[in-house]
């Protein structure tokens, strides 16, 4: 834990700079004539996530006090007094620990997304056939983990293998810190294991790459139709009842990149058209996060969770029933991780990155 008045030196201006912003941006909402402007729901939007970091800096700067009121009933002359706060310092001091916690991550945080809807898109590697089925693997891995933590998911694009796995899975994740948590999964996951098929017991080595981008909406980004080419498709796959007998599925392609995207999970084409649009704009925006991320610090690049999905982060051992992460050099039980029980790990890279981003200061 660091000592207060440390933590406040550390974090005084940048408060006070979510402060003055908070101010600036109240005054301009608060005008009639804004509301009808095309920047007022994005004003809006950064209101929002200044008074989620300065709502826990009020609540932590209570407790602080608390924790000083407690302390000093207990060094003073009334023993009845004393004893009464003795007992409330355990909680006190637990509180404390876990709110500076809570407002360093707000307060030191410099991705400006991170209280947005996370996209997960999932691709097999090397392996063939065993890496398709680690896909549907990790999909079940963080499906159950949105379920642990009450968050919603939905599918916006799968393109099903006949062996059961998934060539590719895209789905977007919504609830309370879902970017904030799921953006550590990026990279290169690796599997070790005995396939299915082989029948000599050999254990086989398969990857998949895992990409974890904030939802863009249409405020954040903007598409232009003369820079689009869309159009409507068969649905394709291993098997279904709606397979190649409509053409609901729509294939977007971004003629200034070339990047193409394809949607067919729905049975009504606008829905589809609507989801590829969607994930197209997540793409295109996610290469102007990364351009602008490698303009930044060295000490971003090295930091943990940077979203490079070139980068190994991880390996699933079948056999020993063991995960390492290699960015933490740490082992995790595999029987935890396929029951969706990812906090450990999560939690264990988000402190990593918090002790980076003091040490850089």
């Amino acid at each position: 834990m660091l000592v207060y008045r440390d933590l406040v030196k550390i974090l005084k201006d940048r408060v006070q700079a979510f402060e003055d912003r908070q101010s600036e941006l109240e005054t301009a909402l608060a005008d009639p004539e804004r509301a009808g402007k095309p920047d007022f729901p994005k004003l809006l939007q950064e209101l929002g996530g200044i008074q989620k970091v300065l709502g826990p800096w009020g609540e932590f700067l209570q407790t602080h006090q608390s924790l000083a009121d407690t302390r000093e009933l207990i060094a003073g002359d009334d023993p009845e007094m004393a004893e009464l706060a003795q007992e409330e310092l355990e909680e006190l001091e637990t509180t404390y620990a876990r709110q500076e916690e809570e407002i360093l991550d707000r307060v030191l945080e410099d991705d400006e997304d991170i209280d947005k809807p996370a996209i997960v898109e999932i691709r097999a590697g090397t392996g063939g056939d065993e890496a398709a089925l680690f896909v549907g693997d990790l999909y079940r891995f963080y499906t159950k983990f949105c379920e642990i933590k009450n968050w919603k998911h939905e599918v916006i694009e799968a393109s099903p293998t006949e062996m059961g796995g998934f060539k590719e899975l895209v789905f977007r994740i919504k609830g309370e810190d879902a970017f904030r948590m799921m953006r550590y999964e990026s990279g290169g996951h690796r599997v070790q294991r005995v396939p299915a098929t082989e029948t000599q017991g050999r254990i086989h080595t398969s990857a998949a790459t895992v990409a974890v981008m904030p939802e863009i909406e249409e405020v954040d980004f903007e598409l232009k139709d003369e820079e689009l080419e869309i159009s409507a498709m068969r649905s394709s796959g291993p098997g279904g009842q709606s397979v190649n007998k409509t053409s609901s599925a729509i294939r977007v392609v971004h003629l200034p990149t070339g990047i193409a995207v394809k949607c067919q999970v729905e049975k009504s084409q606008l829905r589809n058209k609507e989801m590829a649009l969607n994930l197209l704009r997540v793409k295109l925006y996610e290469i102007e996060r990364e351009k602008r991320d490698s303009e930044r610090s060295d000490m971003r690049k090295t930091q943990v969770g940077s979203g490079d999905r070139s980068q190994r982060i991880r390996t699933y051992n079948w056999p020993q029933n063991r995960v390492t992460d290699h960015r933490l050099g740490a082992n995790y039980s595999l029987e935890n991780i396929r029951e969706g029980r990812l906090d450990t790990i999560l939690s264990a890279l988000q402190k990593a990155k918090r002790e980076a981003m003091i040490a850089a200061l």
